[in-house]
């Protein structure tokens, strides 16, 4: 079942065309898949509902190793000239999203994802935050939840960020330093140059299968600042993204926040290059921080419903799975 009621789509997206017949479009969105073909079809809807925007685009939709009907449904809507759909059959998310700039004709490669739905204004946002900041390498916008089921009663605004929920400021604002504030690939668009100069997403990071990795956009958002080209918050690119039923569970938590210090572990891993040595004092050094803190131990046994509590247990499991990650469950 999609996010909203399904309807036939347009004989043609006016807007999916260039400007000038044969120049490239200003923008290319690239809409990265695997297996969620009912969904899928909401998300293109609420981009093709953008109707006639002051930007021209183009829709790629890149299909990585799907076997639920997205391939018949993403082939039928190239026929009719509503997007270009490339299959990558490299599983993971960094892979695909790497296919679609690689394969992208516009000046600025805009991410979005399939269970998420774009806010009217979305596409000529894009253009408007990177015609606001010149200089900025990485723009990014609002992001609201569409919870699938009722909000649990123990979960906090800091726990739900890892749902892909963001809202930094009512205004847009520069994006210093990303271990603090982030945009997320599920709305996120950047300059090809600047993906051509970095090399992309690291493929060692994000979701490949089950496998819950995560951090290759805040990981790419990271280098771009490092080479001094600014990150913007841009309210105005505004989507709504799932809150799916499956993760408002506390294991899903448990899990997400667990491969998110192994993700951290990764990064380190790419970054620093660490001997197998150096691992082991890293992880022995996180360990003794952890035993110093004897009651957030204690409190990983717990099943309080106190969402402070169920907060603590959450950051703790990362740096059980960043420790977890130093001594081999890491790879890079």
């Amino acid at each position: 079942m999609g996010l909203i009621e399904a309807k036939p789509f347009p004989a043609r997206a006016a807007s999916n065309v260039s400007a000038t017949p044969g120049a490239a479009p200003p923008i290319s969105i690239v809409l990265c898949t695997h297996n969620r073909v009912g969904y899928l079809r909401s998300a293109l809807e609420s981009i093709f509902d953008q109707g006639e925007t002051r930007h021209a685009y183009e829709l790629i939709l890149i299909d990585n190793c799907s076997s639920d009907g997205t391939a018949e449904l993403g082939k039928a809507m190239a026929r009719v000239g509503l997007l270009r759909y490339l299959p990558e059959p490299e599983l993971g998310l960094c892979h695909a999203r790497n296919t679609g700039w690689r394969n992208a004709r516009g000046r600025y490669v805009a991410y979005f994802d399939d269970d998420a739905l774009a806010e009217p204004g979305w596409i000529d946002a894009i253009a408007d935050a990177f015609a606001s900041t010149p200089t900025a390498g990485v723009v990014g916008g609002r992001v609201d939840p569409i919870w699938e089921a009722e909000r649990p009663g123990w979960l906090s605004d800091s726990v739900a960020l890892s749902l892909t929920i963001v809202d930094w400021s009512s205004e847009p604002k520069s994006i210093p330093d990303v271990r603090v504030e982030w945009l997320v690939g599920a709305n996120m668009a950047v300059p090809r140059q600047i993906l051509e100069e970095i090399g992309g997403f690291d493929p060692r990071l994000d979701r490949i299968g089950t496998h819950m990795l995560s951090g290759g956009d805040v990981f790419l958002q990271k280098a771009i600042v490092e080479r001094g080209y600014g990150c913007l918050y841009y309210p105005a690119m505004a989507i709504r993204h799932l809150a799916a039923r499956t993760r408002l569970n506390k294991p899903w938590f448990h899990a997400r926040y667990y491969w998110q210090g192994i993700s951290d572990a990764v990064m380190i891993l790419i970054t620093e290059r660490p001997s197998p040595g150096r691992r082991f004092v890293m992880a022995a050094k996180s360990l003794g921080e952890l035993l110093r803190h004897p009651g957030e131990l204690w409190n990983l046994l717990g099943s309080s419903n106190d969402p402070a509590a169920f907060e603590r247990r959450c950051f703790t499991l990362i740096h059980v799975g960043y420790i977890a990650g130093l001594l081999g469950k890491a790879r890079a």
